[in-house]
């Protein structure tokens, strides 16, 4: 699998077929080795005699001074640590300054484990090579190397913190030690999965002075919005597993107060890293925020180690839900949760990982008796005009001892908190074993601006023992709507509710029953892609104008393959003007140009064959083949210079286009292949902005595996966040476009 971004070859990454970017540098001769897994092979450095050995990139590639790379390996040795460096070139090829290694490994591992490093390319800098090194304790011994990447660093998309803050791949000056706390870059043993790119190498160590807290926080107070939920995480790595290890966002307002504070206590399952997560809504006159770690009662020497430090806006569990993600998904204790009534005992579930539907803790309800008892999380404020509406609760649940049956239920509250009373299920039995998604739909009354989850749960044995997560309360919408929007020509297909892992594939369908693939982000959906989220937005730029369309969505388990179909109802691209045409980039809408029609092409179909004369036939035998497709020229006018920049702005990349016209022209929508055009000015004086253009179209299939561009969830805060000044922006992108797309320079 290609590293996104990797400035490196293929081959030079994944050792497939061989390792043809690669040279001995020092002391080793380079073999192709076998085990790899980014593709089947991998490099083996193979020492000639005792002591260090080098590999190094053939090709020096070139740097921007001033920016930062990110170069990391896999590795895997028995006997030997190594480190990875990135050795700073002039454009002649000498040397800048020293090589910048990263740490030696703590211990050797036969394990395929990263080592990584980044830093800034230093002036004087225009190449870079990469270099691999390990120590050999004699001769022929090996060291396997594959899954190299060399590029912009890997940063989660939407943190608020910077690269250097997320991961000490550079140092450790993002963060500022507590009291009792020295702090430091490690490289332990960690492995990771190939394509988890975003933590492994260094790490950072907070090591107690003495007995008592350890703690250290970032030194980057990035800037949020009071009211907001954020949600933090971390990998913490704790000495022991009876260590008690957190993680704490921190609001704080514009004099530097800080405001609040909230804990998440990781639950240890072992030493190794654990992702713990806490969130928070910043209160009232918070601007900014930091993210702190610790361990309390360390006693002296003991390390804690932290890996990827995040904090961005909380995900929404359900698209539309009211829930926090506290209250949703007990990350952090069981939040607003109380026990109303009964003898059962609600905790957060233990340890990390145990039992979990949604990351690493669920809520556990316990009951020594065979009896009912309560639950109510906290009192959820609905949207503006919510009495009357249809709300949807829905959880998980799984049965871990004895035997319950659930009634599910929502209590309302207005304005001044007054309890409107509880709609609800009859009781059922809850389903196991595994887990399984409850929920029920129920109409919010009149007054109503607040809502509780409440569970009334009767336990059918003694000790019994039932898990809730992933709790969720939303307004129920339909699954499936549809929109024409006029100023893009296209149609907005939006599903809600869809099982994430499920294959999905989108029809277009027209009045007499055909059916075209819908285009997504990695191509045509033909049921090959899996949902990654349960809401999904799908922006149809190639739906036809003027003609009802309606979609047939079908969602395919990808375990026993049985089908869900949902259909959408038919809509209308609206268009104005016949004499107008559209031509559209399939992956780049951003680029699709309204035009003016001065002519349709006067079509050709290319024919190949053969005509053979043979002596004393007066026929002659011809072979051919079948009739290419259409070939014309498409003679178009623009009429302002902005219409003529945008269409160029279309033709640049040499993309197929969609041509569309009105119907009842006797022109079908066709992709086609733009040949070299021809712009002319149309007469009058200088200053006259109308220009006629000839387009020599060829006829083409529509392309299947064209994906639509877009940011991929990337936002205006991360490029605030990755780039120190627009001049750095300027420097890195070489258009807006590139900026959208995240297309570095």
């Amino acid at each position: 699998m290609a590293i996104p971004g990797n400035l490196l070859a293929a081959a030079t990454e994944s050792m497939d077929p061989t390792y043809t970017g690669w040279r001995v540098r020092l002391n080793c001769t380079l073999l192709s080795g076998t085990g790899g897994r980014n593709g089947p092979k991998c490099l083996a450095v193979r020492s000639v005699a005792a002591g260090e050995t080098q590999a190094e990139t053939v090709t020096a590639y070139p740097v921007t001074v001033g920016q930062v790379y990110q170069v990391f390996a896999d590795s895997s040795s028995a006997t030997e640590v190594e480190r990875i460096g990135l050795e700073w070139l002039t454009s002649l090829g000498a040397t800048v300054g020293s090589i910048l290694w990263s740490l030696p490994t703590a211990s050797a591992s036969a394990s395929w484990h990263r080592v990584g490093v980044a830093g800034v390319a230093p002036a004087g800098a225009a190449r870079v090579r990469i270099i691999l090194s390990s120590t050999a304790a004699g001769a022929a011994v090996s060291h396997y190397w594959e899954n190299v990447y060399l590029g912009a660093p890997f940063r989660t998309t939407g943190n608020l913190f910077s690269f250097a803050t997320e991961t000490p791949e550079i140092d450790t000056s993002a963060w500022t030690a507590g009291t009792n706390t020295t702090i430091s870059r490690q490289a332990p043993m960690s492995t990771w999965a190939v394509d988890w790119y975003w933590a492994g190498a260094h790490v950072l160590a907070l090591t107690a002075v003495g007995a008592g807290t350890a703690s250290a926080v970032t030194a980057e107070n990035p800037s949020v919005v009071a009211g907001i939920e954020y949600y933090g995480y971390a990998h913490l790595s704790p000495p022991t597993t009876g260590s008690n290890t957190w993680i704490e966002l921190r609001f704080f307002n514009a004099g530097g107060t800080q405001l609040s504070a909230t804990r998440s206590t990781l639950a240890p399952a072992s030493t190794g890293f654990q992702r713990q997560r806490v969130s928070a809504s910043a209160p009232a006159g918070a601007v900014t925020c930091r993210l702190a770690v610790g361990i309390d009662s360390a006693t002296a020497a003991q390390v804690m180690r932290v890996e990827q430090a995040v904090v961005t806006a909380a995900p929404t569990l359900q698209a539309g839900s009211v829930v926090p993600m506290a209250d949703a998904s007990f990350e952090q204790g069981v939040a607003g949760w109380t026990k109303t009534a009964g003898v059962a005992t609600i905790a957060r579930s233990t340890p990390w990982g145990s039992v979990a539907l949604e990351s690493a803790y669920a809520l556990t309800i316990s009951s020594a008796t065979a009896t009912a008892s309560t639950i109510r999380s906290a009192r959820f404020p609905l949207s503006a005009g919510a009495a009357g509406l249809g709300f949807r609760l829905q959880f998980g649940e799984t049965v871990t001892a004895g035997g319950w049956t659930v009634t599910r239920g929502i209590r309302w509250y207005d304005a001044a908190n007054t309890d409107l009373g509880l709609t609800a299920t009859s009781a059922g039995a809850a389903p196991a074993p595994g887990w399984w998604l409850l929920s029920t739909d129920q109409t919010a009354p009149a007054g109503a601006t607040q809502a509780a989850v409440e569970l009334t749960l009767m336990a059918t044995a003694a000790s019994s023992v039932i898990n809730v997560d992933r709790v969720a309360l939303w307004q129920a919408l339909p699954l499936v709507t549809v929109a024409a929007v006029e100023a893009t020509a296209s149609v907005t297909l939006t599903l809600r509710e869809l099982t994430i892992g499920d294959l999905i594939r989108v029809y277009r369908v027209t009045a007499d029953g055909a059916r075209s693939l819908v285009r997504g982000p990695s191509g045509l959906l033909d049921g090959t892609v899996a949902t990654t989220s349960d809401l999904m937005v799908i922006e149809d730029a190639e739906a036809p104008l003027l003609v009802p369309v309606s979609y047939s969505v079908e969602l395919i388990d990808p375990v026993d393959g049985s089908l869900e179909t949902r259909t959408a109802g038919a809509v209308t691209v609206p268009h104005a003007d016949i004499n107008e045409a559209w031509l559209k980039d399939p992956g780049n809408p951003q680029r699709n140009t309204k035009v003016l029609v001065k002519a349709a092409p006067n079509w050709q179909r290319t024919a190949e064959r053969g005509v053979y004369r043979v002596a004393g036939r007066r026929n002659a035998v011809v072979l051919s083949d079948v009739l290419g497709g259409l070939e014309g020229d498409l003679v178009i006018w623009t009429r302002t210079d902005e219409e003529r920049k945008a269409l160029h702005y279309l033709l640049d990349p040499g993309h197929v286009v969609l041509w569309q016209a009105a119907p009842g022209l006797g022109v079908d929508d066709m992709y086609v292949s733009v040949g070299q055009p021809t712009e002319g000015r149309v007469g009058g004086p200088a200053t006259e902005q109308w220009r006629e253009w000839s387009l020599p179209l060829t006829e083409v299939d529509v392309p299947t595996t064209v994906g639509v561009n877009g940011s991929l969830g990337r936002t205006w805060q991360d490029i605030l966040t990755e780039f120190t000044s627009w001049a750095a922006v300027r420097d890195e992108f070489a258009t807006w476009e590139d900026v959208f797309l995240n297309r570095r320079g």
